[in-house]
């Protein structure tokens, strides 16, 4: 095994090699963490990226294609005489263990480098203050691991995507997994498990990392992702970054009080933007109504048992045209906007995507939602910021943890090698 891989698999340096090579690995990691993030690219665009001849990012890039690390993909556009090679990563050159804690199932998904999920599984829960997470993630991933037959070799991380007060920083859990945290932090906890270095993020800015990468916010500079599921979360992308604040808890934009004396949130607050325009809310105004003798057609489809009553049966309920969900939807959808009026207010972002499990209602959100913003928010900031629905779907949330843990890797062993340079 060459220096390099022992580097990337096993996670050492050879004292041994000379300062030469050592920086050589240097360079032939950071191509490779620029074609992990960016894709396929060209022998002239790594020059103009790394600031390196022709010739010797030619040479890099033969070495790591006898490593079998990378390969020619094809060829790329030329606006005039032969078309350049494009060059990538070998599909599964590395794996990542993605996992995503939603508030009533947990996603676990292994992806490869090329950003494609190979094996995945779903398991129902609900989570609160004291669930033992740290054992249930364990026991589920070996499980999946085991039936998936990966090379557990070139599982390089766990990602960990979770609603709360996440400090990725401090690998922590504010809201959730307590008592799990008593004696480690829970990234501590679960890499002792794991035995694989582990990251966790708030759900909100792991989908907000997906959308900047994959999805709409690609190229963009000022976006703000909306994830709409249970809960209300925000991440948020100014100057092309993401901003997490100074604890890592900006985006917290479900607890913004927005209702005088409203009700009481599971925060501990009264009158959260969450009591009025989230899953929850959207399902305790149903099971409200419904029990007050509303008629709809929802009472069918929980086979008229009310504990069944999930966001995606009202959704669907709408699609079949039940007014009733339909009112429901547009009810969420203009306290949303009147919620996105004051983010426009504050950031003036160029685009905001909505996503989640609501924003599959559609335009039985979106066509409320900019209702509400036409009429709280000010027309010069209104105008220039388009709304729109996310395009990534339920992945987004795995997708955006697995780059987390990717960047955290190549950063660590980036700093690795430049730490041995004489």
């Amino acid at each position: 095994m060459t220096y390099l891989k022992d580097l990337i698999f096993k996670n050492h340096t050879d004292s041994t090699i000379s300062n030469i090579e050592r920086k050589k690995t240097l360079q032939k990691l950071k191509i490779i963490k620029h074609l992990y993030f960016e894709g396929d690219t060209t022998n002239s665009e790594i020059c103009n990226t790394f600031k390196i001849s022709l010739p010797t990012s030619m040479s890099l890039l033969n070495q790591l294609t006898k490593e079998e690390i990378v390969k020619k993909n094809g060829q790329g556009n030329s606006i005039g005489g032969r078309k350049p090679d494009l060059f990538g990563l070998e599909e599964n050159t590395f794996l990542v263990l993605s996992i995503h804690i939603e508030r009533f199932k947990i996603r676990m998904a292994i992806l490869n480098n090329a950003h494609k999920i190979l094996f995945e599984k779903t398991i129902p829960i609900t989570i609160s203050a004291n669930t033992k997470i740290v054992d249930i993630l364990f026991d589920n991933a070996k499980d999946l691991i085991v039936k998936s037959k990966i090379c557990t070799n070139l599982l390089m991380g766990i990602g960990i995507s979770m609603p709360g007060l996440v400090s990725t920083e401090e690998g922590k859990n504010l809201t959730y997994f307590l008592e799990d945290q008593e004696k480690d932090s829970l990234k501590e906890a679960l890499e002792k498990k794991f035995l694989k270095p582990v990251v966790i993020i708030n759900d909100a800015n792991s989908a907000c990392l997906a959308e900047f990468r994959f999805g709409l916010a690609k190229n963009k500079k000022d976006v703000l992702v909306i994830s709409m599921d249970w809960g209300i979360g925000l991440g948020i992308i100014m100057g092309g970054k993401l901003q997490t604040g100074t604890s890592g808890f900006a985006g917290e934009f479900g607890h913004i009080p927005i209702v005088e004396n409203g009700t009481l949130c599971y925060c501990g607050k009264a009158g959260c933007l969450e009591t009025i325009a989230s899953g929850i809310a959207l399902v305790n105004k149903a099971k409200e109504r419904i029990i007050d003798g509303q008629p709809t057609i929802l009472s069918r489809l929980v086979n008229e048992d009310l504990k069944n009553l999930e966001p995606e049966l009202i959704i669907e309920a709408a699609n079949q045209g039940d007014q009733f969900a339909i009112n429901l939807l547009s009810e969420i959808g203009r306290n949303l906007g009147k919620g996105l009026a004051i983010l426009i207010q504050i950031f003036n972002p160029e685009l905001i995507i909505l996503g989640g499990q609501i924003a599959e209602a559609a335009q039985f959100i979106t066509t409320p939602v900019q209702q509400s913003i036409n009429t709280y928010a000010k027309i010069q900031l209104k105008d220039r910021t388009e709304v729109t629905l996310s395009e990534l779907g339920k992945k987004s949330s795995l997708l955006g943890v697995s780059l987390a843990v990717m960047n955290q890797i190549f950063t660590d062993k980036i700093s690795a090698i430049k730490a041995d340079l004489n």
